[in-house]
């Protein structure tokens, strides 16, 4: 949630072309960056533990 948001309240930094923006843009790029990878992996970590996970049973039950 805290992601999220921060995202969010990046995007108009991001978009601003007036007084300040020079240094405030090239201060916002990182932490929009690294906001987005942190949530891409809120979503892709479970996803992929959840499939492991399956394969592992399905293996399991042909063997037995």
């Amino acid at each position: 949630m805290t992601v999220a948001t921060t995202i969010l309240a990046l995007i108009p930094v991001l978009t601003s072309t007036g007084r300040g923006a020079d240094v405030m843009i090239p201060m916002a790029i990182p932490s929009f960056g690294g906001m987005t990878v942190v949530l891409v992996t809120v979503f892709t970590v479970p996803t992929l533990y959840c499939w492991l996970a399956e394969i592992r049973l399905k293996k399991k039950e042909v063997t037995e």
